[in-house]
């Protein structure tokens, strides 16, 4: 018979997942130190620092290691994991700062002046307060490119829809309860949207299909229309129109 016990959970901890992946757990909360972490062990990892390493990918609190097993077993990584999680440092230095143009409002922005209302802000005040913020990617995921942003103001913080929307376009800005987002790919969501970006988080004829990863640093500029009719026909003629407007 199990015994259930109010003991703390110790961390960082080593779960498997299966028989050719681990799950390191670095704390059960979400913020930017663990995140920091994570990122940190993923790039040691993508470069080489443990063989038979075939993927990570980081989460808001945690990392899977995806391994091969005629390399390595998942006994003695689990080890060599835990003397670099004993010797790792708290901080990152290769966070990317990108600057995101938004154009806000439109069609795709379709909850932006319901969000003002329901918040007593005016349209212009919504718009300067979401561009303020220094956001963070905490994790990509739900779909491919898709971006979960840490760093929404909190007064802006405001729960999804109770009937999900059946086609949200992509390069959607969203707004989900305390986080932000940015739509990779056209699909259904109950996220609010109040503004789009011509970039396009996910194309995978470029070299690296994301446009963005776990630990980038991402600030929103507003533009108008005209700048936003500019930087769509670019992408449409196949211009990596990424390599300067997200700089």
């Amino acid at each position: 018979m199990a015994v259930m016990t109010n003991a703390p959970a110790h961390f960082p901890r080593i779960a498997a997942c299966g028989d050719s992946a681990l799950a390191v757990e670095f704390s059960d909360r979400i913020d930017e130190a663990t995140s920091a972490r994570v990122v940190a062990m993923a790039d040691r990892l993508a470069a080489g620092a443990v063989a038979g390493i075939r993927e990570v990918v980081p989460t808001y609190r945690s990392l899977l290691v995806h391994y091969d097993p005629a390399v390595v077993r998942g006994r003695d990584l689990t080890v060599q994991l835990m003397d670099m999680l004993e010797c790792q440092a708290e901080t990152e230095s290769t966070a990317r700062h990108i600057i995101v143009p938004v154009l806000y409002g439109g069609e795709t922005g379709a909850d932006l002046d319901a969000l003002a209302e329901l918040k007593e802000m005016t349209r212009s005040d919504l718009i300067a307060l979401h561009a303020s913020a220094h956001y963070r990617v905490y994790m990509i995921g739900f779909a491919p490119g898709f971006a979960y942003l840490g760093g929404l103001p909190e007064r802006l913080h405001t729960p999804r829809l109770a009937v999900p929307r059946q086609r949200i376009e992509a390069g959607a800005i969203g707004i989900g309860g305390q986080q932000a987002s940015i739509n990779s790919v056209p699909g259904p969501s109950g996220w609010r949207f109040i503004a789009r970006t011509p970039l396009k988080l996910f194309d995978p004829s470029r070299k690296e299909p994301f446009l963005l990863r776990a630990g980038d640093r991402v600030r929103f500029r507003a533009i108008e229309e005209t700048e936003a009719a500019h930087l769509d026909a670019a992408v449409a003629r196949g211009e990596p129109v990424e390599e300067w407007a997200a700089t």
